[in-house]
């Protein structure tokens, strides 16, 4: 027999967002300070995927924008733009971008036991690279991070360079790839995507009028 699916005052509750992001995007970053607070809205709740976009940006034959001749000023004029607009207070870092491996792992490692948490730890780490400068490519930079949000170091240390975390990071690509994920930020609404922080507001749009 299926099993009934989760209910709210007696019908169905809503599919969560799917957030697809990775810590070397300044953009993630915007959207991880404001989906939430959109998803809350209408109530959802947001279901977060830490991924590595280097190697699907691969597969569509796209580049990094800084490394791009023209656009890589306009992206680097533009994400401070952004932060300003939105109220956050950061910046490009000199070291841009980052493998972020480490972090995403931790990612995981921290959302099986709690969505909440999970989400804290995004926060951090996103803050501690885009305002503090951080190597955040580090694993050992990440599990301090995660050491100042209440985990244990050396067990979240051990994890995140252990090879099942590295085979559930692998999964999750491959994942964000069969949902035709081409660039981050990139939400799933009930199926449809948007992809770029300068859709969130869409998004919000979309589930007031549920979609046109």
């Amino acid at each position: 027999m299926p099993i009934p699916a989760p209910t709210f005052l007696g019908e169905a509750m809503p599919e969560p967002l799917t957030f697809y992001f990775d810590f070397t995007s300044p953009y993630s970053w915007i959207a991880a300070e404001r989906l939430t607070q959109i998803a809350q809205r209408h109530t959802r709740e947001v279901r977060g995927r830490a991924i590595l976009v280097g190697p699907l940006m691969q597969e569509s034959g796209n580049r990094p924008l800084a490394e791009q001749p023209l656009k890589g000023a306009y992206f680097r004029r533009d994400v401070e733009r952004c932060f300003r607009l939105y109220g956050l207070t950061g910046r490009l870092p000199d070291v841009f971008p980052l493998n972020t491996a480490a972090a995403a792992r931790g990612f995981h490692l921290i959302r099986d036991q709690s969505r909440e948490a999970a989400r804290l730890y995004a926060l951090a780490v996103f803050r501690a690279y885009f305002q503090d400068q951080r190597d955040i490519g580090a694993a050992e930079v990440v599990a301090d991070i995660a050491a100042g949000l209440g985990h244990e170091r050396a067990a979240f240390l051990a994890a995140i360079t252990s090879a099942p975390w590295k085979q559930r990071l692998f999964e999750e690509v491959e994942r964000a790839r069969k949902d035709g994920v081409c660039g981050v930020p990139y939400v799933l609404v009930d199926g449809e995507p948007f992809w770029g922080a300068d859709r969130l507001d869409m998004i919000d749009g979309w589930l007031t009028r549920g979609g046109w």
